[in-house]
C-alpha cells in the first residue's frame, strides 16, 4: 500500500486540483460526465457494497485511477477524518490555485497587473458560495479568495449553485484570509472593506488598481482580524430602512457596478 504523505508531496505541485469527499459528492461527481476528474481515493477498510462498487465502476468506465489507502492515508488526503466516509476524489479545475501564486506572477509581470477579485471571510453557506462564484464570473471578476478554513468548501452543492460558472473562474486558495490579505496589501492591492458608515460609495471605486472585496460572514460580517487588513472602506446607499444585502447580492452587485 502506498503512502499518502508521498502523494501530497506530488500533489503539491498541481494548484489545479480541487479534493472533494464523503460518499454522496464523490459519487454525484463521478456521475456528472461534465466534471475534470484526476483520480478516487478509497480506504481499503471500506465495506465492500453496492455504493463503493458503483465508484470503482464509474471509476473505470471513465478512465479514472483508483487508489487505495490505510484509513490514515485517506484522511491526510481528505483533510476531514470525521465527514469523509472513506472515499475522496480529486477534481482538476483548469482555473483553481493559490494567493501566492497569483502574486509571483504579477511580480515577474506575466500577468495584468490592475485586477479585481473578492475575498470570502466564513462565508458558510453553499448555495451562497455558488451564487458568488456564478456573479463574478458573469461580472468579470478576476477571481475569489477562498480560505481552506471557515468557509464551504467546493463540493457538487456549490458546483451546481454556480451552475458551471465554477470552472470558468479563477478560485485562490490561502491558509487563512487575513495574512493573504496582507501580501497582497503589501504588494500595492487596495483592499476594501463594507460598512454603512463609509463615505465613499461602491459606484465610486475605479478600476486603476489592484481591488480587493471582503465579503464577510452571513450573520457576523467581516472578522476583527480581516477588517485589521481593510485599507479602505466602502457602503452600498439602501434605502427604506433597510440595514444589509445578502452575501450573495452584494457580490453581484460589486460585480456589475460598472454593467449595469
Amino acid at each position: 500500500m502506498k503512502d499518502s504523505s508521498e502523494y501530497l508531496e506530488k500533489r503539491a505541485f498541481f494548484d489545479s486540483l480541487l479534493t472533494i469527499y464523503g460518499r454522496k459528492p464523490v459519487l454525484e461527481a463521478l456521475e456528472d460526465p461534465s466534471l475534470p476528474l484526476h483520480k478516487l481515493h478509497l480506504a481499503s477498510s471500506n465495506r465492500r457494497d453496492q455504493l463503493i462498487n458503483r465508484m470503482e465502476a464509474l471509476a473505470e468506465e471513465r478512465q479514472i485511477e483508483v487508489a487505495h489507502w490505510d484509513r490514515k492515508g485517506l484522511s491526510r488526503i481528505s483533510k476531514n477524518a470525521r465527514q469523509d466516509q472513506g472515499v475522496a476524489l480529486d477534481l482538476a479545475l483548469p482555473n483553481y490555485g493559490t494567493c501566492k501564486t497569483f502574486l509571483q506572477q504579477r511580480e515577474r509581470g506575466t500577468s495584468q497587473q490592475a485586477y479585481e477579485l473578492l475575498a470570502l471571510d466564513g462565508i458558510t453557506n453553499p448555495q451562497n458560495l455558488g451564487m458568488i462564484i456564478r456573479s463574478a464570473c458573469a461580472g468579470g471578476v478576476d477571481g475569489i479568495i477562498l480560505p481552506r478554513k471557515g468557509c464551504a468548501q467546493v463540493d457538487p452543492l456549490v458546483i451546481k449553485a454556480s451552475a458551471g460558472a465554477l470552472f470558468k473562474t479563477q478560485i485562490l486558495r490561502c491558509e487563512t484570509l487575513a495574512d493573504a490579505l496582507r501580501d497582497f496589501r503589501e504588494s500595492g492591492a487596495r483592499i476594501c472593506g463594507l460598512s454603512s458608515h463609509a463615505p465613499k460609495t461602491l459606484a465610486e471605486v475605479t478600476g486603476d488598481r489592484p481591488t480587493i472585496f471582503v465579503l464577510g460572514n452571513e450573520t457576523r460580517g467581516v472578522s476583527d482580524a480581516v477588517a485589521k487588513q481593510c485599507n479602505e472602506l466602502l457602503r452600498i446607499p439602501m434605502r427604506n430602512g433597510v440595514e444589509s444585502l445578502n452575501v450573495a447580492v452584494t457580490a453581484a452587485l460589486i460585480s456589475f457596478r460598472r454593467e449595469l
